[in-house]
């Protein structure tokens, strides 16, 4: 039921029923390892604050996730927390309590990107002579150049690409369930028509298929990233020293843009974030917007020590 009013009444995305399904899932197991009952036969009394704080705690000491992970946990516990307490007042004070478990702070790392040249080599990766090397460098260019997310790339249909004059990216559904179009420059533009008149694929087919024609997925995504990453670090060795996955790609877009002297507005936009300061993460990463700003400072040419009035009268005042 409070998976129905997820999907129903909320109009969450498939991804985030699948996080809360696995977290749910997760606790359960746990639930039913302490306690010995099945996930059939536990109560919400089976589930309280102490239950709860040691699963937590087990994600952290057993699985090894990081803070991060354990908040996302405890979100999907929220959400199934929430909706027992509008079924079942008489656990109120349970619910109230487990509600009262905070989320765990953890230190916000910069975000990670490409430079110019680390770009050029990771696109240049892609053996040209086989299908998947065309297939791969087209989708790469996109991720790059247009900041779209993971699952939205593996999401996009042949339909969703317009050429030509205006040409663009249109991404049906995005985080949020937010349409977003997103512009193509020239270079992008004509190696995406390549693949598409190789592609020859119809309205609602992936943009991006495996050989059988099926849907990339994530992971898929990701392997070929860190593949191709692997044989560029021969012609660009600086990235050995990163851990280059999808969403880098999409760092590194929005890098560029703010280099460029876009506004985090207009970025913002262009990434679909709902909120502004999703996009600042980027102005503390980028080391030479700070540098600019070092640049139009000065040193004081103000000599030491306090002012000393030249005249009596206004010493006499100054003392006043």
């Amino acid at each position: 039921m409070a998976a129905e009013r997820r999907v129903k009444q909320q109009r969450v995305s498939p991804a985030t029923i699948a996080s809360y399904r696995d977290s749910l899932r997760m606790l359960l197991t746990y639930a039913q390892e302490h306690t010995g009952k099945t996930p059939a036969r536990l109560d919400w009394a089976d589930l309280d604050e102490t239950m709860i704080s040691g699963f937590l705690d087990s994600l952290e000491t057993e699985r090894l996730n990081s803070p991060r992970t354990r908040n996302l946990r405890l979100t999907a516990i929220r959400s199934l927390v929430n909706y027992g307490s509008l079924r079942h007042p008489e656990h109120a004070a349970l619910f109230q309590r487990v509600l009262a478990i905070p989320p765990k702070r953890f230190e916000q790392a910069l975000v990670s990107f490409l430079t110019a040249e680390e770009i050029d080599a990771l696109v240049d990766a892609p053996d040209l002579d086989r299908w998947e090397g065309r297939r791969d460098r087209s989708l790469l260019l996109v991720a790059v150049r247009t900041g779209l997310r993971v699952s939205e790339i593996t999401g996009l249909n042949c339909d969703n690409v317009t050429l030509g004059t205006g040409a663009s990216v249109h991404c049906e559904i995005g985080k949020g369930r937010k349409q977003r179009a997103v512009p193509l420059n020239a270079g992008t533009s004509t190696t995406l028509a390549d693949w598409m008149a190789e592609r020859h694929g119809q309205h609602g087919e992936p943009l991006f298929p495996t050989r059988t024609g099926r849907r990339l997925s994530s992971d898929a995504v990701q392997r070929l990233v860190r593949k191709h990453a692997s044989i560029a670090a021969d012609r660009c060795p600086s990235l050995c020293n990163k851990r280059l996955h999808p969403h880098v790609l999409r760092h590194s877009c929005a890098k560029a843009l703010l280099q460029a002297g876009v506004d985090t507005a207009v970025i913002a936009l262009w990434l679909g974030h709902a909120d502004l300061r999703s996009t600042n993460v980027y102005l503390h990463a980028d080391m030479t917007i700070k540098q600019r700003a070092l640049e139009l400072t000065k040193p004081d040419s103000t000599p030491p020590g306090r002012y000393q009035p030249p005249d009596a009268l206004l010493a006499f005042l100054e003392s006043l």
